[in-house]
């Protein structure tokens, strides 16, 4: 169940399993981190754009969080007590997202700009479907990159993950009206550069991700045998957080939000599993007296 939903159901059995992880029992440790895994993975991913330095990412937050279970007294619902934890060590953390793009819009707009765009017929865009779609998604990612770390934070759990204001505020830990601004501003920012650049969103724009798919693949920038976003084996936003996702977008106009949405959201993970870690670890079995 998606934990930014309205309809969230688990802060009490959340709140239950830290009581049992306390007392030592290791299948309600298997059971809080295998619940928040996903969403901590996908926002991690989303914010640095590789998938690797994501894992990295989630399992120092993860860690923090288990570390610091004793100090959780339930005066907020640990879903806001957690993903604050997860909020902080994100927009502190140094890692270096995805260089695959620009660092900013004007960046990004001059390098699809000056990608050399080439016309392909049906034939060979049914045949390329694959490539083309992870070109989309790719270029996806790097507009989420060119926001700032809090705008993309704000972006991912308000617009992609569907939280309402008051649960986003919460974990932001500033005021409705403050989160409803800084949304609205990161809304605009990737609504502008879609609206100017993106052919997905206004057919006046020449830039197509069919057009740009040769020139990915002979530059290697996506690699038919190893595409990074568009797997078999993954979901999507939409698909994974629905129905219990409260989508909640102010202007009319949202197919950008749309286009996000359909962004790969991955559940299986290729690193050893981080439970194996903690159970593995004497320092972490004394710490939480796992039996």
């Amino acid at each position: 169940m998606n934990p930014f939903s309205t309809t969230y159901k688990n802060d009490i059995s959340d709140q239950v399993l830290v009581k049992e992880i306390l007392d030592g029992n290791k299948k309600s440790l298997n059971g809080l981190i295998l619940r928040h895994q996903p969403f901590i993975y996908n926002i991690a991913w989303k914010m640095l754009g590789d998938p690797v330095k994501a894992e990295d990412l989630t399992q120092e937050a993860l860690l923090k969080i288990i570390s610091n279970l004793n100090s959780f007294q339930g005066k907020s619902s640990f879903r806001t007590w957690a993903y604050r934890i997860v909020r902080n060590h994100f927009l502190n953390d140094q890692k270096k997202p995805s260089n695959l793009f620009a660092s900013n819009f004007e960046e990004l707009g001059l390098l699809l700009d000056s990608s050399e765009s080439i016309d392909l017929s049906e034939e060979e865009q049914e045949n390329k479907k694959e490539e083309i779609r992870e070109v989309r998604l790719q270029c996806l990612s790097g507009m989420l990159l060119c926001l700032s770390k809090e705008q993309r934070l704000i972006y991912l759990i308000g617009d992609i993950f569907g939280a309402d204001h008051t649960i986003g505020s919460e974990i932001m830990e500033i005021s409705k009206d403050n989160y409803r601004k800084k949304l609205s501003n990161a809304r605009k920012d990737l609504h502008n550069f879609m609206l100017n650049k993106c052919g997905l969103v206004n057919k006046a724009n020449p830039c197509r991700c069919n057009k740009k798919v040769t020139v990915a693949l002979e530059t290697g920038m996506i690699d038919a045998r190893n595409l990074l976003f568009n797997r078999k084996e993954f979901s999507t936003f939409k698909a994974a957080l629905e129905p219990d996702a409260n989508y909640l977008v102010d202007e009319s106009e949202d197919i950008y939000s749309e286009l996000h949405r359909d962004h790969s959201f991955k559940t299986q993970y290729d690193k050893k599993n981080f439970l194996e870690i903690i159970l593995e670890s004497p320092n972490w079995r004394d710490r939480l007296n796992l039996n």
